[in-house]
């Protein structure tokens, strides 16, 4: 989009923001709009693509967990159509297993929800990791195991709850129900 602002053209940067919450989109969206980005809302992966085929957003805010296809794959075709789109990976379930495979699709960044527009901001131009990031100092329950595994073995399916389920020997039902809680505490 571009803007006139002082009697000088502005060119914004335009947002790609897939997100199926819509409130969160309306949120996200205006406080980014008044951060000076031209927003664009997907509310799911598929619509994700289309506009970005159309054309290709500079950044990019999506979400891990999206009704159809998981967030990963419109990253996968984000960094596909242009590898300098700077993508943040929103998740309300956050996992290892999720977080390194996003990062290895392109991915620049891995928030969990909740999280504020200058949090994104800030994630967008950070080039370099954080040293002084704390270390946990217990390890992870046994609850946290099962669930980073469980992601883990949903990861390597593509998201495929029958094929999870048969991989882990679960009813698929049972692991349903385990993916709607949220994560456990470490």
């Amino acid at each position: 989009m571009i803007a006139e602002q002082n009697d000088q053209l502005v060119d914004f940067p335009t947002l790609l923001l897939a997100e199926d919450d819509e409130l969160f989109c309306q949120v996200m969206g205006q406080a980014l709009t008044k951060r000076g980005f031209n927003v664009q809302v997907a509310h799911n992966v598929n619509d994700g693509i289309a506009l970005s085929e159309k054309a290709a957003p500079e950044f990019a805010i999506v979400d891990l967990s999206m009704p159809g296809p998981s967030g990963l794959v419109l990253v996968k075709h984000l960094i596909g159509i242009d590898s300098h789109t700077r993508v943040v990976m929103l998740t309300g379930f956050a996992s290892i297993a999720t977080a390194v495979e996003a990062i290895k699709l392109g991915a620049i960044h891995y928030l969990a929800k909740p999280v504020d527009a200058d949090e994104v901001i800030a994630a967008f131009y950070r080039k370099e990791g954080d040293v002084d990031v704390d270390i946990a100092i217990q390890p992870l329950s046994v609850n946290r195991m099962e669930w980073e595994y469980i992601q883990k073995v949903l990861s390597d399916h593509n998201g495929n709850i029958t094929a999870t389920a048969r991989a882990l020997g679960m009813h698929r039902r049972t692991l349903q129900r385990k993916l709607q809680k949220r994560p456990l505490a470490r």
